[in-house]
């Protein structure tokens, strides 16, 4: 049968399941059973870590695979044992697969030689050049998909960054919603043939709809 909700998974701990849960909230430190309950203290630490790292990571800084995991283990770490660690689960979503367990560390190794040291810090003088970097590590880093949990949040995390390195206001990803999710899916799915047009698209949007937004406040 089609998934077309969730994550399918196969793996070690962090495919287990809080007791009581009804197998619908992971495993997690504060024995947290209910999804409303996890989706709470998660938005929560990520507004946390979002303030946090805006202020953290100047516009003259280049990433890392570490930054990348450091950002998420300052996020979920509280709430999960395997927060900051490469997924040692195999993840496929609406039959798409993503990268193997096995695979991360090095995919993760020559992301950061080949995308980030490239990409990052974002300070282009063009908007054309500040959104195609936005996209393409954007992608490649859905495409990876080092973590468990949280990968998106993490890279749109990335990418308000790489926003504000390039002086624009903060990313407001809002609009990506109901039907605008399929569009998402399909520009990530995109990135396996090098092709990003589609992941540019979306953050043009993002970044008229930010701007204007900011300018309106």
């Amino acid at each position: 049968m089609k998934n077309t909700g969730r994550y399918d998974t196969s793996g070690l701990i962090e495919n287990q399941y809080e007791p009581g849960s009804n197998k619908q909230v992971l495993k997690n430190i504060p024995g947290i059973k209910s999804r409303q309950g996890i989706s709470q203290i998660e938005a929560r630490e990520l507004l946390r870590v979002t303030n946090q790292m805006t202020e953290y990571y100047d516009r003259d800084h280049g990433f890392t695979a570490a930054d990348i995991c450091y950002m998420h283990h300052d996020w979920l770490g509280s709430i999960y044992e395997w927060a900051g660690h490469y997924r040692n689960v195999t993840m496929i979503k609406d039959n798409f697969p993503f990268a193997a367990p096995s695979l991360i560390p090095k995919l993760m190794d020559e992301f950061e030689k080949e995308i980030l040291c490239r990409y990052t810090p974002c300070n282009f003088d063009s908007r054309y050049d500040v959104v195609t970097a936005i996209a393409v590590v954007h992608t490649e880093l859905l495409l990876i998909h080092p973590f468990r949990e949280g990968n998106g949040r993490i890279a749109r995390l990335l990418a308000i960054i790489m926003a504000l390195q390039a002086r624009l206001p903060f990313l407001d990803f809002s609009y990506l919603k109901d039907q605008k999710k399929d569009e998402y899916f399909a520009a990530v799915r995109s990135g396996l043939e090098r092709d990003y047009k589609s992941m540019e698209k979306i953050f043009n949007d993002v970044i008229y709809r930010s701007l204007k937004s900011y300018d309106e406040e």
